[in-house]
């Protein structure tokens, strides 16, 4: 049997608007996947249903189905996205609108079962993540397109390759195969050299999207369709292997996949082999996230400018304090970033930024009365004071939670495109996760010398949210740089090169064969990315940073 070409065109909600014709006209492909959804994106899309009932959905994917669904209809390219959010019906019903408008007969399915709120008062949003069956049941069916909510990333793979090659629950190495290809898939671009360590390797001004031409067994290829930019290489696949994962299993709805069994090995050109994957049964309880308004947020950057940088900011915190204690914020957080160089030949870099952070359930307390003494400041403080934007009167921020719920706690069904709702079953055969045993590190690299240089140079990373954690994937690109990373970088040592991990607990899970290593910070992003708990609240750079940092590295590497 040919294999199943499955590709991606959004690997988020603002990707790339044109990327769905470019992968219509680029190559031959046979179903297109849309990715719109994160943690962040559900709260949006919950603020927006509060202002519309009939709102909660990716109201971009209908711009790019305006120009495509002709063509997609033309080349028989089937097309499944989770673009329905909060509101797949609505979606639907809006996709039906349109292919009717334009004349083009196309027939839309969805799946629905995810939308817990109604069980999780207060919330805006409270959605189980479900797996790929819903979706191959509507393309069993014939649908050309399907609309989902809150599934798994992977599962805008799995369900298409289930579809197509007849699987049934329980086929776990498949389907883990396919999780594995789903996964590289999802984020889009940065399967193709986007956000890598090593990006100076290709020509990235323009990544082409990433496809995955999958197999009956469940093996698969990465690639690209010919003459896109960007480049599909061990590295970059690996890159987006280790991103939002944590340890050897992978836990999903319809499988865990077993990411130490992962073999990758580069095909040609821009095409990289996925095989050896193992799965096993899933775990008994559904993932499940929860959006709530957490309260109110304010900040206020003060640009400190050439001498006296700390007296100058303790100035400002001591005019503050009457401020802040009249109403006290929940939360107050103060951060001096020093930007700021000696000498320096431009006013930018000749200053520092103090950032005054607050919180509190009450609007009243983080907004208007801190705004006006902070801007009351402006003639009255240190010298050359001034604020990078005026303080605002305080504006929403969420709060991310997951839970744990039982397969049996959600109503699985996948609406066809004649109307007729076929209910999804939940898996049958479960297992609890038991830890694994650590894997054998490989031989250390024999004694030598050493030259203090950055970590970056011998390794690549990636990094992401979860919740309120982060992770940091990091792989060596030789054997002799595994030897010597697996018995160098050790939980303490990270905590030692990110000092913000410090007092909080950090996991390392190794992968020998990716020749990686995992670490999973808990806590570092407070609750979750949108109550913008540090500098980077989606810890997006922290891999970089790491890679910055300087050790004690064997001049064979170098």
């Amino acid at each position: 049997m040919n294999p199943l070409r499955i590709g991606n065109f959004s690997g988020f909600y603002g990707d790339r608007a044109d990327a769905l014709h470019e992968m219509l006209t680029g190559g031959e492909v046979d179903v297109l996947t849309g990715d719109y959804l994160a943690e962040l994106t559900m709260l949006i899309l919950g603020r927006d249903r509060l202002k519309d009932p009939a709102a909660g959905y990716a109201r971009t994917f209908l711009r790019q189905l305006e120009d495509c669904l002709g063509l997609a209809h033309e080349r028989r390219v089937r097309i499944v996205t989770n673009a329905g959010g909060l509101n797949p019906a609505g979606l639907s019903a809006a996709v039906r609108q349109l292919a009717e408008r334009l004349g083009i007969p196309v027939r839309v399915a969805h799946v629905e079962g995810d939308d817990l709120t109604a069980e999780y008062p207060g919330t805006l949003a409270a959605h189980a993540y479900l797996g790929g069956f819903g979706i191959a049941e509507c393309l069993r069916a014939g649908a050309d397109v399907v609309i989902t909510g809150r599934v798994t990333d992977a599962a805008l793979v799995t369900g298409p390759a289930a579809a197509h090659f007849g699987w049934q629950p329980g086929e776990y190495d498949r389907l883990a195969g396919a999780v594995v290809a789903g996964h590289v898939l999802e984020c889009g671009t940065q399967a193709t050299g986007g956000n890598y360590s090593f990006f100076q390797e290709g020509d990235v001004r323009r990544p082409g999207f990433p496809l995955a031409e999958i197999h009956a067994d469940g093996t698969s290829v990465i690639t690209k369709h010919p003459g896109t930019g960007g480049f599909v290489d061990v590295g970059t696949v690996t890159a987006q292997l280790l991103y939002e994962t944590g340890g050897a299993r992978y836990l999903g709805p319809d499988v865990t996949a077993r990411l130490d069994t992962v073999r990758l090995s580069q095909d040609g050109p821009d095409r990289v082999r996925i095989e050896g994957v193992r799965g096993e049964a899933p775990p008994p309880t559904l993932k499940a996230g929860l959006n709530r308004l957490g309260g109110f947020r304010n900040e206020v950057a003060f640009v400190l400018t050439g001498l006296d940088v700390e007296a100058k900011a303790e100035l400002v915190r001591d005019q503050l304090s009457d401020a802040l204690a009249k109403s006290p914020p929940a939360e107050v957080g103060w951060d001096l970033v020093r930007t700021d160089r000696a000498d320096a030949d431009t006013e930018e870099t000749a200053s520092a930024l103090l950032r005054l952070v607050v919180r509190d359930p009450d609007q009243q307390v983080v907004g208007r009365a801190l705004s006006g003494a902070a801007i009351e400041l402006a003639l009255a403080s240190y010298p050359g004071f001034h604020v990078l934007a005026p303080p605002g009167k305080g504006a929403p921020y969420g709060v991310f939670e997951d839970v744990y719920v039982p397969h049996g706690a959600v109503d699985h069904v996948a609406v066809l495109h004649d109307g007729r709702r076929v209910t999804v079953a939940p898996a049958q055969d479960t297992l609890v996760p038991d830890e694994l045993p650590q894997p054998p590190l490989p031989e250390p690299l024999p004694a030598g010398p050493v030259r203090r240089a950055p970590l970056g140079l011998v390794v690549g990373a990636r990094s992401g949210d979860k919740g309120g954690n982060a992770n940091v994937g990091i792989w060596a690109r030789t054997d002799d740089a595994w030897r010597w990373l697996a018995h160098t970088v050790t939980a303490d040592t990270f905590r030692q090169l990110i000092p913000e991990s410090r007092d909080l607990p950090v996991t390392r899970h190794v992968l020998p064969g990716l020749r990686a290593l995992n670490f999973v910070v808990t806590g570092i992003l407070g609750a979750g990315v949108a109550a913008q708990h540090r500098f980077d609240p989606q810890a997006k750079a922290l891999g970089e940073w790491l890679r910055s940092r300087h050790l004690d590295i064997p001049e064979v590497l170098l």
